[in-house]
């Protein structure tokens, strides 16, 4: 009786903090249609989300911000989750696919593709930040090797491979005459140029990877334990640890394919949610998910009056807000060892 009123009195706290941050979302998405370059009634803004208007505001609305917010919290919802993967896998709190070369694989690849195939599609563009994904990975866990010290390496490796795929990235386009504005825009991470023909090419990625690792739950629990304790209990540790890989390049190569390698969002919410809820992954997977998209929903939102009127990358405010948090994180531990 006294334990399920000690767990009892921990759920609500937790739903709570759940349901609130479903709310500031919505609240988000609602500032994100109502306020930015053109100035938006709140009829208008009523109307236009209910479809009863098809004037030049409506569209407006319809067209431009409302699949902007969208892609906001799925590629932030996508980037949070691919960042909590990474850390499970590699047991290494500083983990992210930006900073383990992921990103800058996938960013890499995307830009070859639109030079040399720029009537290729964004499908095919897709396709391209897989392949990079997965080599930049490749790269970074082949360099690092085995052994105890592999995660140490996997992070040193991970940034070297991470800067130097980026300078090739930007080489690439410096030295093409035609590199456009709106890939050096891309190339920061922005969200200005999303529309429903991207919110519905990300879709079956998003659906899929969220369906995967609400799957994998039970499994991604192993990642917690120590290899040879897992291995022991006669687990196929390396599957589970495989299978993240991939559904980490699923889900952070398809978003930088859309929306350019977004920083920081990967590394600080998993961190941000586990101080919240602590480290239930059936309570700490959704809430990291919630987190995400709030966190690019309202970076986006803010990355609008930077230069007003004129349109920012979202990956101005992410870094500005992630930069310092990963110095924290990384004074933390190195003052826990």
């Amino acid at each position: 009786m006294e334990h399920a009123y000690k767990k009892q009195s921990r759920t609500w706290p937790l739903l709570f903090l759940f349901s609130a941050s479903v709310l500031i979302m919505l609240v988000g998405i609602v500032c994100s249609l109502k306020w930015g370059q053109s100035h938006v009634s709140w009829r208008t803004l009523w109307e236009a989300i209910t479809f009863q208007g098809s004037d030049k505001a409506h569209l407006y609305i319809q067209t431009l911000r409302l699949p902007r917010a969208l892609m906001a919290c799925i590629v932030g919802i996508q980037l949070a989750l691919a960042g909590l993967l990474t850390q499970l896998t590699t047991k290494n709190p500083l983990a992210s696919p930006h900073i383990f070369g992921i990103n800058a694989g996938a960013a890499l690849a995307v830009v070859v593709g639109l030079v040399a195939l720029p009537h290729f599609g964004n499908f095919g563009l897709i396709g391209f930040a897989f392949v990079g994904a997965a080599l930049g990975a490749l790269l970074v866990w082949s360099l690092a090797g085995t052994g105890n010290k592999q995660y140490v390496r996997l992070a040193l490796a991970g940034i070297t491979i991470h800067f130097l795929l980026s300078s090739l990235t930007e080489g690439f386009i410096l030295m093409n005459q035609q590199a456009t504005d709106s890939m050096i825009f891309w190339l920061v991470g922005s969200l200005n140029q999303a529309a429903w023909s991207d919110v519905r090419l990300i879709l079956p990625f998003f659906i899929g990877g969220a369906l995967l690792f609400s799957l994998m739950l039970p499994s991604l629990r192993l990642l917690l334990l120590d290899d040879e304790i897992a291995a022991g209990l006669g687990q196929r540790i390396n599957i589970v640890r495989g299978i993240s890989i991939l559904l980490v390049i699923v889900l952070a190569g398809s978003a930088v394919a859309l929306c350019g390698p977004i920083g920081f969002v990967c590394l600080i919410v998993p961190h941000i949610a586990r101080a919240l809820v602590g480290s239930n992954l059936t309570i700490l997977g959704p809430f990291t998910a919630v987190l995400g998209g709030i966190l690019l929903l309202y970076a986006d939102f803010l990355s609008r009056f930077i230069a007003f009127p004129f349109e920012s990358p979202v990956g101005i405010v992410t870094a500005a807000v992630g930069a310092p948090y990963f110095i924290y994180l990384a004074r933390k531990q190195g003052g826990a060892r």
